[in-house]
């Protein structure tokens, strides 16, 4: 017999989970090392991934044809008393068991045999059948009462745990419970990472530690494509399960290496898909999964909520959002309502990637900003962006910011926020290159200063108030005025007056502001302090 083969469990107990697929059942390890087995001095002579075989009886006989007795995954404990005297009737014998699936055979020394024949041992070796002998004499009913008290605990136990299971997905589903917040108690449950991905492999939600992203995101496609070959558990520990209702398919789950749970990982991760498919059921043409990756995708960028630019790059990328090697651009849209389809079929179209998320801004109204992910050698330029507005239902009424250029996750970041920074300055069916007007991206980045608000007010309080009083449109004429400074026949087209009516609004500004228009330093002032407030 093999040294490595070996095993003392007299000395330290250890336990040993079960197999996946049969996690109510303990183990042949776990049976051997209670305290009625242990009286017995087992010692393990087959042992290694044999002992992982999950024992759903234990089962006395000393007969040589109990084989056809038996239907798998039984212990036999045995005295070998009535068992075949010669080698080919022994290896016939223990053949018999593996082919019915016994789960591991256990022979108590003294009685009939001083040491396990060898002939039982080359064949249990060479079928992989766990053999363990007992060196002390026990009563057999004392092992059968331990190990089926043991089976029927854990199989009470796995069914209470199923039970509330599916009683908390039910409940989640009942409410309404989004999305994420199903992934959410998912990843709870099973102590591991969970993500929701779309049937494409995007991460679209991804319940993950803090810090872990770059780890668990990275390479997602590849890594899930590989995973889905097959639905159980691979080899990596990787467990999906579909997200379909109606013979319709949504996408999948994927539960990461973590913890056995009594109900079973299949299980909890399929009442997770259950109440996920009902959800989208309920949802009817409204996608909510698209509208929540998109946050969760989004919201933590805006906001820095990620432990390095690497773990957001890789949040990023298994969302569909490719970031090496790439150009990104930010975006904010104000006056249009474009969807996220609009946004997405405008970047495909450029032969890129993007995610648009509508967030509250200072401007007077939400914007929806963008994230846009560009080849590197298709970079963003006028005529792409002036294709944007043609793309959009109602691209008319859209003013339109670009960030500047950026190559790195922290440089996209500052982007979004430069682009919502200065999303109240260009006017409807414009579009403003933040880049190419520095002092506007200067003040927006200063808007909050109260010094900056006090001088606005001050400069601009008697227009704003004359305009609010009659509906007018004295800051847009100022701002006309100031974008053409000594053109005035421009600045009067760019107001939509004709240039009698324009020369008539710009002496009412002066007489309300008690200013020289002409002034160099005065309109300076003007500018600054137009350009603190949202566009009129």
């Amino acid at each position: 017999m093999e040294p490595s083969d070996r095993r003392d469990l007299s000395a330290s107990p250890t336990h040993r989970p079960g197999a996946a697929a049969l996690a109510a059942l303990p183990t042949v390890a776990d049976l051997l090392e209670d305290d009625a087995f242990r009286a017995g001095l087992p010692e393990v002579i087959v042992g290694g991934p044999a002992l992982e075989a999950p024992v759903r009886w234990i089962h006395t006989s000393e007969r040589g044809d109990i084989a056809r007795m038996l239907e798998g995954r039984e212990l036999l404990l045995s005295m070998g008393t009535a068992w075949p005297e010669d080698d080919a009737g022994l290896t016939a014998f223990v053949d018999s068991l593996a082919d019915a699936g016994v789960a591991a055979l256990v022979l108590e020394l003294g009685t009939h045999h001083a040491a396990v024949p060898p002939a039982v041992l080359a064949t249990a070796q060479r079928r992989g059948l766990a053999l363990v002998v007992l060196h002390h004499e026990v009563r057999f009913v004392h092992l059968t009462e331990a190990g089926h008290g043991r089976i029927i605990a854990d199989q009470t136990a796995a069914l209470r745990a199923r039970d509330e299971v599916r009683d908390t997905f039910t409940t989640l589903a009942l409410r309404g419970a989004p999305a994420d917040h199903v992934v959410h108690e998912l990843a709870r449950t099973l102590g591991c990472p969970v993500v929701l991905e779309s049937l494409a492999h995007e991460a679209l939600i991804a319940e993950v530690p803090v810090g872990a992203d770059a780890t668990v995101l990275a390479d997602w496609e590849r890594r899930s494509r590989s995973a889905h070959r097959d639905l159980d558990e691979d080899e990596s520990g990787w467990l999906v399960v579909p997200v379909d209702a109606r013979g319709k398919r949504w996408g999948s789950l994927v539960a990461l290496p973590g913890p056995a749970h009594a109900a079973g990982r299949r299980n909890v991760l399929s009442q997770g898909a259950i109440a996920l498919a009902l959800g989208r059921l309920a949802d009817g043409a409204r996608d909510e999964w698209a509208a929540i990756a998109r946050r969760h995708v989004l919201d933590p960028l805006l906001t820095g909520r990620f432990a390095t630019p690497e773990a957001m790059a890789a949040r990023l990328e298994a969302a569909g959002v490719p970031v090496a090697g790439r150009r990104l651009y930010g975006l904010a849209i104000r006056g249009a309502e474009p969807t996220a389809a609009e946004i997405e079929a405008w970047a495909l179209a450029l032969g890129g990637r993007a995610r648009a998320l509508a967030v509250p801004a200072r401007t007077g109204g939400p914007v929806t900003v963008v994230l846009l992910s560009l080849p590197a050698h298709r970079p963003l330029d006028d005529d792409a962006a002036a294709s944007l507005p043609r793309a959009l239902r109602d691209g008319s009424r859209a003013a339109i910011a670009i960030g500047r250029e950026a190559e790195t996750v922290d440089a996209a970041t500052h982007a979004l926020h430069e682009a919502i920074d200065n999303a109240g300055e260009p006017g409807p069916g414009e579009v403003l290159w933040v880049e190419r007007r520095p002092l506007a991206r200067l003040l927006a980045s200063l808007r909050d200063d109260h010094r900056l608000l006090d001088h606005g007010e001050r400069m601009l309080a008697p227009i704003v108030e004359h305009d609010q009083r009659t509906a007018g449109d004295l800051q847009r004429v100022l701002r006309a005025a100031l974008s053409h400074p000594g053109n005035r026949t421009a600045a009067a087209r760019a107001a939509h007056l004709s240039r009698s009516v324009f020369y008539q609004r710009l002496e009412l500004i002066e007489r309300l502001l008690g200013v020289d228009l002409e002034d160099g330093e005065t309109q300076t002032a003007l500018h600054v302090a137009l350009l603190t407030r949202p566009r009129g």
